[in-house]
């Protein structure tokens, strides 16, 4: 594996990524930012080039620096090959397995290769699969394949509307909502998180809905991989259609910026499903995948 620089090569990767969606969106996502300001300091490896068959995206060496922050220590792989993969995440030049990161991408099979490396270096994997939603853009704003009228326009429209009647608005989010944000992330509330989050409200785009006291009552925020994560509406405002808006909103965003977009949701949460489906987000069948890898000397 090498470091892929130029910026024409990292074009011509992510527009042949984009074949292979939605497997390849961890790393689809991440090389859009690097290829715009690069906030996180991530680098594209690559096995080959231009036939190349495996892409791992991590962050440079100077980011690492905590071996115990996984938030950081994090790696976005695809593999056209995944019968291949044992051998190259078993170079340590590729991976630092005395450290504990995570690995996370949008393909079931590589998880046998992950599985036996860390077994082989007495590192433990805490392994994480949810459910997968990404939107398909129609090729005109006003009408879906079908002829129907697009939902997420309609939304968009009707939630406007509220929205000059009850005087609300969508907010762009910023470091100062980050503990609030952090404390209800399932896969958050701790220091290493919290610092985490702080970065991603910095680097990209947030937004929320704020209550009566100017804090945020319900919101969503993307990462380094162009993933919506962290949706969260506290208890007493949720029914509202809060949530509606914001995604009225981030749909609006992305899409006209031409920034890809997708998101996962837990298994467990069937009413969060429903409504990303009814949204327009559709589910795909590869999933979404975290391999958390901690060195036994750490646990």
């Amino acid at each position: 594996m090498f470091v892929l620089h130029p910026p024409q090569k990292l074009q011509i990767l992510y527009e042949s990524l984009e074949k292979n969606i939605p497997e390849s969106f961890k790393v689809y996502g991440a090389i859009y930012h690097i290829t715009n300001k690069n906030p996180f300091n991530l680098e594209v490896l690559v096995d080959a080039w231009p036939d190349y068959q495996t892409v791992i995206i991590r962050p440079q060496k100077e980011e690492m620096k905590d071996d115990l922050d996984h938030y950081t220590n994090t790696y976005h792989i695809f593999t056209k090959a995944p019968d291949k993969l044992e051998e190259i995440l078993a170079c340590p030049q590729v991976i630092n397995w005395e450290q504990a990161f995570q690995v996370q991408g949008c393909q079931e099979s590589v998880d046998k290769a992950i599985r036996k490396v860390a077994a082989s270096r007495s590192v433990l994997v805490d392994y994480e699969k949810t459910k997968l939603f990404m939107m398909e853009t129609p090729k005109t704003p006003n009408a879906s394949r079908d002829h129907k009228v697009d939902l997420t326009e309609l939304i968009n429209t009707a939630q406007k509307d509220e929205n000059k009647k009850k005087g609300s608005s969508v907010h762009l989010l910023d470091a100062s909502h980050a503990k609030l944000i952090n404390d209800q992330w399932d896969f958050g509330k701790n220091e290493r998180s919290l610092k985490y989050v702080e970065r991603c409200l910095q680097n990209f785009p947030g937004f929320g809905l704020l209550g009566p006291e100017g804090l945020p009552v319900s919101w969503a925020v993307t990462e380094q991989s162009c993933e919506l994560r962290m949706a969260y509406t506290v208890p007493e405002y949720r029914s509202q259609g809060n949530m509606w808006e914001i995604g009225a909103h981030l749909v609006e965003y992305f899409t006209q910026r031409k920034i890809p977009f997708y998101m996962h949701v837990a298994d467990k949460r069937a009413r969060a499903q429903q409504m990303v489906k009814i949204f327009g987000f559709s589910e795909v069948s590869c999933g979404w995948h975290q391999w958390q890898c901690t060195p036994q000397k750490y646990r």
